[in-house]
């Protein structure tokens, strides 16, 4: 007796293929209540992080000795999200491979500029990497980044907590972004969510160590105590004279990053999604 035959595609219609399926969103951290969870509370945590410094009164002292604390609260976000994941079922080895594939490969490519004259190598590939996978994965992609990366060249300091918090927002935020355009549309999309997330960045990055390094004696400085607003117009200022080229080269790179390898590997990760078999994600 010879087994059934799989049911022919109607008249006019081919079979799908592997390139069919990076048409589906797909998620390889599927975004439960649980999850939601996690990353809210360890997105609320780097907001405060980064801005508690506008929040204390006149005459409280500043010291920027927060790194270890931030550091910790990131990695237990970040290892939350995971876990998370893993208990529910919804994280299966497959995802947790393709996360070290690309945290490997991002650590590896972020020395080859190491950030000079603003310019980036890494960044493009969270973008990417987050639209495909989806902003759980962007998230904990970003963070694991930096925190090799950093591993890698030497580069541990108290900057690296809030570099990896703002790698991780990056790759959140590509994940979040409508997932509807496709060809040159969606490389459009991509490449301004790359200069702005880029721009954004680095306004993080500047407000990290900005109230304890410029000390207190110039039109600049950051004053304890004083209106949220008024800190904030220095702060901007800041940014303007000292940091704004820096910025525009992260964003400038990131953006062509996007336009000019967009196209081949948004299709190798779509083909790698599609043949992890990753669950399609839930439609809000």
């Amino acid at each position: 007796m010879s087994a059934p035959r799989p049911p022919r595609a109607p008249a006019g219609t081919s079979p799908p293929a592997a390139g069919d399926a990076p048409h589906r969103a797909v998620s390889a951290v599927p975004l439960s209540r649980r999850t939601v969870v996690a990353l809210v509370l360890a997105s609320a945590v780097g907001v405060l992080a980064f801005g508690w410094p506008l929040l204390v009164g006149a005459g409280a002292p500043l010291a920027g000795t927060d790194a270890p604390l931030v550091l910790a609260l990131v990695l237990a976000g970040v290892l939350a999200v995971l876990f998370v994941g893993l208990g529910a079922g919804d994280l299966d080895v497959k995802a947790v491979a393709v996360l070290g594939l690309l945290a490997a490969v991002g650590a590896v490519l972020r020395p080859l500029a190491a950030g000079t004259a603003g310019v980036e190598t890494v960044f493009f590939l969270l973008v990417l990497a987050g639209r495909v996978f989806g902003p759980g994965f962007g998230f904990v992609l970003g963070a694991i980044t930096l925190f090799a990366s950093a591993l890698l060249t030497g580069g541990v300091g108290p900057w690296l907590p809030f570099q990896m918090l703002g790698a991780a927002w990056v790759g959140l935020g590509a994940g979040l972004l409508p997932r509807r355009p496709r060809g040159a549309a969606e490389l459009a999309l991509l490449a301004g969510y790359a200069v702005g997330a880029a721009l954004a960045f680095g306004l993080a990055m500047n407000l990290s160590f900005w109230p304890f390094q410029l000390g207190l004696g110039t039109q600049l400085s950051f004053v304890a105590g004083d209106a949220v607003a008024a800190n904030l117009h220095r702060f901007l200022l800041f940014t303007l004279t000292t940091s704004l080229a820096w910025d525009l080269g992260r964003a400038v790179t990131t953006a062509l990053g996007v336009l000019l390898l967009g196209r081949p590997v948004l299709a190798t990760l779509r083909r790698a999604a599609a043949r992890a078999a990753f669950a399609p994600a839930a439609r809000g």
